[in-house]
């Protein structure tokens, strides 16, 4: 059997909520039943779950290239209420683009010993294929079902698949193959 682990990236108030400070548009917001899914079919199936959560500093350098955005215990940083996660699920807060720089996620994931990391969420251009990225160079075997990440920019989302697959070897794969691939590890 493959041991999976989910990473949920980014799906925050202030880029899903139309409200909310950098709000990524009704595109990104056509993921989230995409996403709910795969958690429930992790969970279901008794395989992690984590939600990475961009939480900045009312001071944090990356404002001086976006608005400032998800501040640390804000609404604006807090899950969308419709990925709540279960008690068995981890919330790991970051700071930078990639996942996997200054917390604890990399320890989390060496921990988990995972055959494949499924990877979602938002932006697919910059905090998904960063963390993708960070993945690979710990050689971990990344799994993008493309209809669970979203950009604003849809030139960009396609570059981003693109380089995630032919210089990550991330592999890209559709929602009909998406629950055959979880029904194929239960």
């Amino acid at each position: 059997m493959t041991r999976r682990v989910l990473l949920v990236i980014d799906m925050l108030n202030d880029f899903l909520d139309p409200a909310g400070a950098l709000y990524c548009g009704q595109e990104a917001r056509k993921i989230i039943p995409v996403i709910r899914s795969l958690i429930d079919q992790f969970t279901t199936g008794g395989e992690p779950v984590i939600f990475l959560r961009d939480a900045h500093a009312q001071n944090d350098k990356e404002f001086e290239l976006f608005p400032p955005h998800a501040i640390k215990g804000s609404w604006g940083s807090d899950l969308i209420g419709e990925l709540a996660p279960d008690p068995n699920s981890f919330i790991v807060d970051k700071t930078r683009f990639s996942g996997l720089f200054g917390n604890r996620l990399a320890d989390l994931i060496a921990e988990i010993k995972p055959d494949e990391v499924w990877v979602t969420g938002v932006l697919t251009s910059i905090c998904v294929m960063d963390t993708t990225g960070g993945l690979r160079d710990r050689d971990y075997e990344v799994v993008i079902p493309v209809e669970a990440v979203a950009d604003i920019d849809p030139v960009w989302h396609e570059l981003a698949l693109e380089r995630m697959k032919k210089v990550y070897g991330a592999r890209l794969i559709r929602t009909g193959a998406v629950i055959q691939e979880i029904q194929t590890a239960a």
